[in-house]
């Protein structure tokens, strides 16, 4: 244990500096693009050390002759690196005037040698920036800094930590509007903790970074399951963040299926005929314009259901994810809490979900979990297999209640603690206390006793007394939860929403009443600022 937490402190002051060294990027490149710059030369490090260390190994087997055999890097699970591509190479030439050409061009061989990397890394990037010479070479200077790491017992979770500090750093530091690459990984692990993805398929179909997948392999190291169980699929649409994803699963020995090239989900689904066991994703929140009025009303996602309305992609996620779930599986995702409550077509659908009785739980989540936008979100599970039943997971045998025709709903508002200044995440108890819920109320067992907690959690059934039905469909977890000493009755998100229109007819009035004073004065002659 001490161990372990010494490697820790140890790699906190690399990242540290790392991170310092992006405001020496500040000026060149616009702050958007940190991430790429550095993320690529962290990739480029890392290949390079394992290129390293397996080209001795295949030396000292007295295998000399297959130094320059891909296959033998490829059974290892390390990458080939052509001489241009490898970190001693660009080291030698960190101070050339040409560095940038050279890093081009040292990623380009790299795919070129390796085809789980085709498309993966950044093409002709480092030229097109114009970033200086002298900058570039100083970051590769600290970069190669990470060798001791590297070295370590547990080097490449550092390595993967070190990565994953960079993605969230540059998620916070790009702000609201931004940052939709990331979703934070106290959220990510509350939702693996409560679908546990032991072994099966998973896929997201709106991947990101990939810390979804990232996050889901180390829950089953944790709980000494085996990986080689675990398939991944995926899909992401953005072209650079569908580089970051791959690079990032690349650094962690995550083999992925995210399709051939980065693809609109929706429009170009890569993964038309799966059947996944567990996903886990985090859509974008009330996309509009996601399909033409016209496109996609037949699409055989929908199948069963309404097609959702051309103004809000929140149902068309929905319905993709049920479409792809297998006889068992089950899906943790997050949306807009909108979605809990909106009538139309949107209702229609919600209401066809709960009868056919797909909704498992329903948990509200804090505000200020995003470092992308501030409103709060909720956590959907939805299972296709609610009845009681054993399953084996993880060589465990586990009891099922019979849970067909109802619906957990919790509440998280009140837990999480502060982050970042700004921001809020869970703690390991907090995750441990829902996940815990989750399970006590799914099985069955002398350890797993459930009950209702007012102001925190309620079990709900589709036809009982101020239940579902008698609620029209509504899932939000405020009409259902027992509250003793607040308010509940209000919609506040609906509240503020209201507010915010009301403030934003004053300020309107107000300019427009500003305009006419001057428009008068100008009548007049006279030339005046309000």
């Amino acid at each position: 244990m001490a161990k372990k937490a010494t490697n820790k402190k140890e790699s906190l002051p690399m990242e540290e500096m790392l991170w310092k060294v992006c405001d020496a990027l500040r000026g060149s490149i616009e702050p958007s693009e940190y991430k790429h710059v550095v993320l690529s030369l962290i990739f480029l490090k890392y290949a390079g050390f394992h290129f390293k260390k397996r080209r001795q190994e295949i030396i000292a087997d007295g295998l000399a002759d297959f130094v320059d055999s891909v296959e033998f890097y490829a059974a290892k699970n390390v990458f080939y690196l052509p001489e241009t591509s490898r970190w001693s190479y660009l080291k030698e030439n960190a101070k050339q005037p040409d560095i940038a050409s050279k890093v081009d061009k040292a990623l380009a061989d790299i795919e070129k040698e390796n085809k789980p990397l085709q498309g993966a890394l950044p093409n002709n990037y480092y030229s097109s920036l114009g970033i200086e010479a002298e900058k570039l070479g100083s970051l590769l200077d600290k970069i190669d800094g990470f060798d001791e790491i590297l070295a370590s017992a547990d080097g490449n979770d550092i390595i993967g930590r070190v990565y994953e500090y960079f993605l969230s750093k540059f998620a916070i530091k790009e702000g609201k509007g931004k940052g939709e690459f990331y979703t934070p990984k106290t959220i990510v692990n509350l939702i693996a903790e409560m679908i546990e993805p032991y072994e099966g398929k998973i896929y997201d179909p709106c991947c990101g970074s990939g810390g979804m997948f990232v996050q889901s392999l180390k829950f089953v190291e944790s709980h000494n399951g085996n990986r080689r169980k675990v398939s991944v699929y995926g899909q992401e649409f953005t072209k650079t963040t569908f580089k970051l994803a791959k690079m990032n699963l690349a650094i962690r020995g995550i083999a992925a299926d995210l399709g051939e090239y980065a693809a609109n989900t929706f429009t170009d689904d890569r993964h038309k005929d799966l059947k996944a066991d567990f996903i886990m994703a985090n859509p974008p929140f009330n996309q509009k314009d996601w399909r033409a009025d016209n496109q996609l009303t037949d699409d055989p996602r929908w199948v069963g259901y309404d097609t959702p309305p051309a103004s809000n992609a929140n149902y068309g996620w929905i319905l993709n994810m049920v479409s792809k779930l297998s006889a068992n599986g089950v899906a943790g995702f997050i949306l807009a809490n909108g979605a809990l409550s909106a009538d139309g077509v949107e209702g229609a659908i919600r209401r066809k979900m709960i009868e056919n009785d797909l909704v498992e739980s329903i948990v509200i989540l804090p505000r200020n979990l995003f470092y992308s936008t501030d409103i709060s979100v909720t956590l959907w599970i939805m299972n296709k297999n609610k009845k009681a039943r054993v399953v084996n997971r993880n060589g465990q045998e586990i009891h099922y209640r019979d849970r067909e025709g109802e619906i957990l709903f919790i509440d998280m508002r009140q837990m999480g603690e502060p982050f970042e200044k700004k921001y809020v995440r869970f703690s390991d108890e907090d995750i441990k206390k829902v996940a815990g819920t989750y399970h006590n109320w799914q099985r069955e067992g002398a350890s797993q006793s459930y009950s209702d907690i007012p102001e925190f959690c309620k079990s709900v059934s589709l036809d009982e007394k101020g239940g579902i039905k008698e609620k029209d469909y509504s899932l939000v977890p405020s009409k259902y939860i027992e509250f003793v000493n607040r308010d509940e009755t209000v919609d506040y998100d609906t509240r503020m929403k209201e507010l915010q229109d009301e403030l934003s007819d004053i300020l309107r009035a107000e300019a427009e009443s500003r305009t006419a004073v001057l428009d008068v004065f100008k009548s007049l002659g006279y030339e005046i600022e309000l």
